[in-house]
């Protein structure tokens, strides 16, 4: 593939008469400034020369310790420097005066202060600060270099690498001790990892029994209230009873003379089901983020009408000589929309599958949104729109794993390690959705997990059974179980029936790919007006209104969804008779036109509903719609057999016992159930493991695994993409899916753009650098969009090391005198001919403990699927590229995932 054909960086485009009159620029200020400096003693001899600087000095650069809070990174520096968030990349404003040049700096809006919370006093409470793990980093230079790195800041991406190296440096520190004290800390570290999933195994199932009860007893409030306990739900007021006089319709209660009871009732539900969508929706907005344009991104939330933030080139716009000022240059430059998003709303599942891969987005996983986003389900579930708390779980479980992690340190101050706690909470919140605590480990590790190790697995495994013990004695159904239903299928499928099942399952998986097309449509649609773009209450408004006014007279649109579920699933029997189950075959069509107006609503309703501004998930939704479209299919072939005996099909079916004793069709509803979940979400294995676990029927695992299977297939050749992956996509979530195996036709030099002055640190003539010109070169990487990018330092083309832009701002915020300082970029500088005597008179600032000397390197040639596997398997932030041991340019992760889509979207077209 050819440069021309790429897409790349703003900054890539620059003219190359400025870039000359750039190096020029720096040539002279190198030697300028390299000519005036003298040793002034000893010790400064050493830091100069030295390829770290030494421990006194690396101590007293430490700043002192902040109270973190939601607004906090997820790699919070054990030096903890409180700021205010004005600046985006992750850099600690230090303590020292700040006079760098605010040129073209990208400042955030003061809603993101990182001051200290509620939530941030009370975990800091149970930490204790002490200054052991001080001490003992000053054991040893590499470790303090490895802590003296700066946090992840706001939509950067995580430095695997980094973080593994250092988690090696304290686990190297910690065993070092061999006496009984350090047996003792190493097995209390050991231990912290177990605790920590424990306890936010349990938290997670007291909030889901907080949102279980609540939600229930709200859910009712729309059809009327129990008398003397207003609270109470029906089924707690009436017991089991058929006639409740205690249960007080809202007909009941309010006599209108010439209006009948139903229409009152009417009334009455639709006014309860847009009051609590409102509720939730208002809930929702609290938690508004505006983000500056220079992020390359839609959306954080499940907006698929999201308007796509197109990057503008610098080349594109101007095309200026080397006379032209910088500033010139970045402010003619236009300036597109903020983006707008709501960490409360939808599922977030998309978004913590693209944070557990290593991107950073500071208060999505915050106390305000776990708070906002628990009482906002309540509200959203119990109004009766088409929507689900299972995946929303997912996301406040994850909340609570990462809330807890500030108080251990181990899992607070390393992001890898902190991302395996985060994939532990996101399986207990499947765990306790659905009752299925083996169903939560597979879907952590076949659907959000970027980074799952052996160790990460057991923990997963322990955190799903203390949530499910723990829901288990909260008992929050009242039942003595911890799924959200439970049927028993006693008798076993039939061998014909196997063709039933996979036409489910070509139905299911094409009923889910239809349903991601169709939510496309509606999103570019309906959400594309002006007023619904602006107003998102507005959309909820009517979402609610049109549920309200279609759900009333259905009964099975009517009821909630896990409810309906559970009504669709389970059999007839002697002591089981509802209103799926038809006395004789001739009652069975009236069933399935009943049935059919129930699935075209409900289908309507779900594709409304899907991104609208509340809580919201879609897996049981899905399966609503799959169980609905089983249950026709299962009774339109229990009336072939009630009517047709004798045909060689059902000549296994017995003469007697009722009108199911040949045909369930119950289980056709939770195969078609499962089928269409798998077409939305393209889950598969958790799915069919989730289905045993929901009905304990190991005869029935081979219909729901082959039902599952034959979906991913036919939705696969639909719709490529799941609801999660579309909304990755069209979002421009930095993703690199380890799933994907694209095919590549090209070299890593085809895409390495140029090599530009402003994009490197050249020490050829003097290794120090102006303080000003390295302002210079990090306001145009920031610019660019490269917030987590680096700058390489060459030395004679030769690479020989990078400073990361945040670590770069890091250093260069905590100079006293920006504008004459000079910074040391070479960590081993034997190599200098200058005169012994040029450093009399100034001591120039370090900044060798910021700098990588051993980036990694690949080299032109060399294949991009090797480039593909070094992104996903070391979880690279960029890769350098050498020609014949040259510096030839730099590739960053970003820019590599948008050419891999830009990539796999040409093959589709």
């Amino acid at each position: 593939m050819s440069r021309s054909n790429v897409s790349l960086p703003a900054s890539q485009t620059l003219d190359e008469e400025d870039e000359e009159a750039d190096e020029e620029d720096e040539e002279i200020n190198f030697s300028s400034r390299a000519s005036i400096i003298t040793t002034s003693s000893p010790t400064t001899t050493r830091r100069l020369y030295s390829a770290r600087t030494s421990e006194v000095d690396l101590r007293s650069r430490r700043p002192s310790r902040m109270l973190l809070n939601e607004h906090s990174s997820l790699l919070a520096n054990q030096d903890g420097l409180q700021r205010s968030y004005t600046s985006e990349p992750n850099t600690a404003k230090p303590p020292f005066p700040d006079r760098r040049n605010t040129l073209g700096t990208i400042r955030l809006p003061r809603n993101h202060s990182r001051a200290s919370s509620w939530g941030a006093r009370l975990a800091s409470a149970f930490t204790t600060d002490t200054g052991s793990g001080d001490a003992g980093l000053a054991e040893s230079k590499a470790s303090l270099f490895a802590d003296e790195r700066v946090w992840y800041d706001q939509f950067t991406s995580t430095d695997w690498v980094h973080d593994s190296i250092a988690d090696a440096f304290r686990v190297r520190d910690l065993r070092a001790r061999k006496d009984v004290r350090g047996r003792i800390y190493a097995w209390l570290d050991g231990a912290q990892g177990w605790v920590l999933v424990a306890l936010v195994g349990f938290i997670t199932a007291l909030i889901a029994y907080f949102v279980n009860v609540t939600e229930t007893s709200v859910f009712d409030i729309k059809e009327g209230h129990c008398q003397g306990s207003w609270y109470f739900s029906k089924r707690k007021c009436c017991y089991g009873e058929a006639d409740c006089p205690s249960w007080r319709t809202w007909g009941n209660q309010m006599n209108v003379s010439g209006v009948e009871r139903k229409w009152i009732d009417y009334v009455a539900y639709v006014f309860f089901v847009v009051l609590l969508s409102i509720g939730a929706c208002l809930l929702t907005l609290t938690t508004k983020t505006v983000i500056p344009s220079a992020f390359s991104l839609s959306t954080l939330d499940e907006n698929l009408g999201a308007d796509c933030q197109k990057r503008v080139d610098e080349g594109d716009v101007l095309n200026m000589g080397g006379d032209v000022s910088l500033a010139q240059q970045l402010n003619a430059m236009p300036k597109s929309s903020s983006m707008v998003y709501y960490p409360a709303a939808g599922s977030g599942v998309a978004e913590v599958k693209v944070i557990l891969s290593g991107f950073v987005v500071h208060g999505y996983l915050g106390v305000r949104t776990l708070v906002v986003k628990t009482l906002a389900l309540v509200l959203s579930v119990a109004s009766g729109l088409s929507l689900g708390k299972e995946g929303p779980y997912v996301h406040i479980a994850t909340c609570v794993g990462n809330i807890a992690c500030r108080g251990f340190p181990k899992y607070n101050h390393n992001d890898g390690k902190r991302r395996e706690v985060l994939s532990a909470s996101a399986a207990s919140g499947v765990g306790v959705a659905f009752g299925a605590p083996i169903g939560g480990v597979l879907f952590s590790l076949e659907e959000v997990s970027y980074y799952f190790p052996p160790k990460t697995l057991f923990r997963t495994f322990c955190c799903c059974i203390v949530a499910a013990l723990s829901l288990k004695f909260l008992n929050p159904y009242g039942t003595g179980k911890i799924v959200i239903f439970e049927v028993r299928y006693l008798a076993d499928w039939r061998f014909f029936e196997i063709l039933g099942f996979i036409l489910l399952g070509v139905l299911g998986g094409a009923a889910g790919a239809l349903f991601i097309k169709a939510s496309r449509i509606w999103a570019k649609t309906f959400r594309h007006l002006s007023a619904i773009k602006k107003w998102p209450l507005l959309e909820v408004l009517l979402v609610a209104l049109v549920t309200g006014l279609t759900s009333f007279w259905n009964r099975y649109t009517k009821l909630a969804v896990t409810e309906l579920l559970f009504e669709l699933a389970r059999p007839c029997g002697d002591n089981v008779q509802h209103g799926l189950c038809p006395a004789t075959g001739a009652d069975v069509l009236e069933v399935v036109r009943y049935l059919c107006i129930a699935f075209i609503i409900k289908s309507f309703l779900t594709i409304i509903t899907f991104g609208i501004k509340v809580p919201a998930g879609i897996y049981v939704p899905s399966m609503v719609v799959g169980g609905l479209m089983g249950r026709i299919v299962g009774h339109l072939i229990q009336y072939l057999s009630l009517n047709n005996p004798d045909w060689p099909v059902f000549s296994s079916c017995p003469e007697t016992g009722g009108p199911e004793r040949c045909v369930t069709p119950g289980v056709y509803a939770l195969v078609a159930a499962g089928a269409t979940m798998c077409g939305v979400t393209r889950l598969s294995v958790t799915l069919a493991v989730i289905l045993f676990e929901l009905t304990g029927s190991l005869d029935h695992v081979l219909p729901f695994s082959l039902a599952v299977l034959v979906a991913k297939w036919t939705a696969d050749a639909l719709e490529p993409l799941s609801i999660y992956d579309l909304l990755t996509e069209m979002n421009s979530y930095p993703f690199l899916d380890n799933k994907l195996r694209p095919t590549f036709t090209s070299e890593l030099g085809d895409i390495t753009p140029k090599v530009r002055s402003h994009r490197v640190i050249d020490i050829s003539n003097s290794p120090l650098v102006a303080a000003q010109n390295l302002r210079q070169k990090l306001d145009r990487l920031h610019h660019a969009g490269e917030l987590d990018g680096g700058l390489p330092i060459v030395r004679h083309g030769v690479l020989v090391g990078l400073i990361p832009a945040p670590d770069l701002e890091f250093a260069l915020d905590k100079l006293d005198d920006e504008e004459t300082a000079s910074c040391l970029m070479a960590t081993d500088i034997s190599w200098h001919d200058g005169d012994e005597n040029e450093e009399e008179h100034q001591d120039p600032t370090d900044f060798t403990p910021y700098i990588d000397s051993t980036p990694m390197a690949l080299d032109v040639r060399s294949p991009m699927d090797l480039v593909f596997q070094c992104f996903v398997k070391l979880g690279l932030r960029y890769i350098c590229v050498l020609r014949d041991g040259q510096y030839a340019g730099l590739i960053h992760k970003k820019t590599f995932v948008k050419y891999v889509n830009e990539l796999e979207s040409a093959r589709e077209t």
